[in-house]
Order: C-alpha cells, then sequence, then structure tokens
C-alpha cells in the first residue's frame, strides 16, 4: 500500500509539473527606439500567441521590460531572466564573442530594421567630429558599448586612425534617448550634443539651433540596427515557440510595411509619452527605414571591433552570428 501511495504521489506531481510546462513564458527585453516595432505589433495583435497556437501551443504567456542599453540586458539573458534580447549589432557581437561554444552559448534570432541614427548638436561651432574640445560632453544610450559609441570610435578611427578609434569616449556619457532629447531641446544643461535614435533624434532637430553633425550612413552605410537574440538556452529547449516567435516577427515585418498609422499608434501608446503620430509615419515610409529580417552589414561592425579588441573573435560570415533558421535568407 505504502509503494503503491508514493507512485501516484510521484505520477501525480509529474503530471502537475507537465500540465505546468504546458504554458511556456517568452519574456523579451527591448530598447527605447523605433528599430523594434515588430515587437509593438505582436504586443497589439496577439501575433506570437496566433502563431504558437498555430504549432500546437495553445497558451503563451509573454511579457516585456525596457533596458538602456545593451550590457544589463545581456545580464539578463545570460542569468535566465529574459529569454530574448533585442539592441543594436555591437550587443549582439559582444555577447557572441563572450560566450562562442559554451553552454551559455547566445546567437542572433534575426535582424528587426535598418535605421538611420544621427549624432546632433546644438553648439554652432560644432559641425563635424573634429570640433569636439575636451570639454564638450556627448549624451548616448550606454558608453563604451551601445551601437552609438561604437560608431563614434569607428568615426573616430576613420578620421584620426585606428590608434585613436576612443578619442571621444571620454567625452561621452549614458541617458536614456527620451531624457536626453528632453535636456537638449530645454538647452540649460550641461551638455549640447546627443547621439540617440529615431524619433527622438528628430524630434531635436525640429528645434533650429540643433543640426546634424554625423549620421550612421557617413559610418556604416546601410546596415542593419535593431537586432533580437537568445540563448542556446531558450532556442534548444523551445524549437517549436521559437519558431512561433520568428513566424510572428515576420508577419509583423510585414504589418509595419503596409500599416504604416496603426504600426505609429502602437508604438506611441507603448511610449506613454507625447509622440508626433504622423512624425513616426513619415520615418516608418522614408524609404531609408526599413523593418525586415535580413541581417545587413554584420561584417563591417564585426571586423571592426575585432581590430580594436572589442571582441576576441570575429564570425566568418553573418551565418555564424545567427541561429540557422534566417540561414536560408539573403543576408550580409
Amino acid at each position: 500500500m505504502r509503494l503503491m501511495t508514493g507512485l501516484w504521489l510521484a505520477a501525480s506531481l509529474l503530471f502537475c509539473t507537465a500540465a505546468h510546462a504546458e504554458v511556456p513564458e517568452v519574456r523579451f527585453a527591448q530598447q527605447f527606439s523605433m528599430g523594434y516595432l515588430q515587437f509593438n505589433v505582436m504586443k497589439h495583435q496577439d501575433l506570437l500567441q496566433k502563431h504558437a497556437a498555430a504549432l500546437g501551443i495553445p497558451e503563451v504567456k509573454i511579457s516585456y521590460v525596457t533596458f538602456n542599453g545593451p550590457d544589463m540586458m545581456n545580464d539578463a539573458l545570460l542569468s535566465g531572466a529574459v529569454d530574448i534580447a533585442s539592441g543594436g549589432v555591437p550587443g549582439l557581437l559582444t555577447i557572441w564573442a563572450k560566450t562562442r561554444g559554451t553552454a551559455q552559448e547566445v546567437r542572433g534570432l534575426s535582424a528587426m530594421s535598418q535605421q538611420v541614427v544621427l549624432l546632433t548638436s546644438r553648439d554652432p561651432n560644432i559641425r563635424s567630429i573634429r570640433d569636439f574640445k575636451p570639454g564638450d560632453r556627448i549624451a548616448l544610450p550606454a558608453v563604451k558599448v551601445s551601437a552609438q559609441a561604437v560608431m563614434l570610435q569607428m568615426a573616430a578611427a576613420k578620421e584620426w586612425g585606428d590608434a585613436a578609434f576612443d578619442r571621444l569616449d571620454a567625452l561621452t556619457f549614458s541617458m536614456a534617448p527620451p531624457d536626453a532629447t528632453a535636456s537638449l531641446l530645454s538647452g540649460g544643461n550641461d551638455f549640447q550634443s546627443a547621439f540617440t535614435v529615431p524619433p527622438f533624434q528628430n524630434m531635436q532637430l525640429r528645434d533650429p539651433a540643433i543640426h546634424i553633425v554625423l549620421s550612421s550612413e557617413d559610418v556604416v552605410g546601410p546596415s542593419s540596427g535593431g537586432m533580437a537574440w537568445s540563448s542556446k538556452r531558450f532556442h534548444d529547449g523551445n524549437p517549436k515557440l521559437y519558431q512561433a516567435v520568428l513566424n510572428a516577427m515576420q508577419e509583423a515585418s510585414d504589418f509595419i510595411a503596409g500599416h504604416p498609422r496603426e504600426t505609429a499608434d502602437y508604438y506611441a501608446a507603448d511610449s506613454k509619452g507625447k509622440i508626433d503620430v504622423d512624425l513616426l509615419v513619415s520615418l516608418i515610409t522614408d524609404p531609408r527605414y526599413k523593418y525586415v529580417l535580413v541581417p545587413r552589414s554584420m561584417t563591417t561592425w564585426s571586423d571592426f571591433m575585432f581590430r580594436m579588441g572589442r571582441i576576441k573573435s570575429k564570425p566568418d560570415s553573418w551565418k555564424d552570428l545567427f541561429w540557422p533558421e534566417i540561414h536560408g535568407l539573403d543576408g550580409s
């Protein structure tokens, strides 16, 4: 009788555990930018739930948390606190190189967007990066590690040579793009320049006193900006759910292309701030802004970061950076 009772209890525990496991959770980490609009569409249209159900997963818990830079986001990914992170190319390259070949390996899920990112200033004497002086300050999302920080290093290396790639690093400090924009527009702060993201940079430029100092197009050309990446733990442990995420992101990308105003409304609602929807629509429909899963110009970033010692290994191909599900795309 004791044996039968024990077996019944064990079976009950296994049943409860299995029942609990039937409701998986996907925890997304995102940043302040229009570079991740697929997440906004997925959230408002329940696209992940739709595609998970189509693959035999009837219920999925979904949560989103916002970070200001890739370091804390990558720490959260490695600790298991989030499942899918998003950010610029340097964030993916950094964690890929750090975890390559380990049990905690991280690779890209897909690209998300191509955008033009601008360094702006309200100082009339600063027209190029050559004009920055030791006392100047530049706000950007995260010093050293954000896409803006690395682009500034690329620009410095192009201007003064590789040995001076970090020449402007001492002028930079971390500030979230919404806060940097509000401060720059107020004109009463101890910094006059900011390297942020759309739509905040475009809101800044509505002030005639603010002008463009540097464009990402001058540094990296047309390149993927927003990316999504995930751990081996999530990829290998949840193959159907992982595929559902990719399918949802593709449908969201298609929706953005065909419904710019609805997409802008979603982003404005999620931002919980005063956002000009017409400005968002103008950016979404700008041919320089694309919301596609195809990675572009990965080796431009990886070659520079490897040459500067920012990463200890570099990919032979863009495919080395991503899980196999998107290897059939025409990436670069």
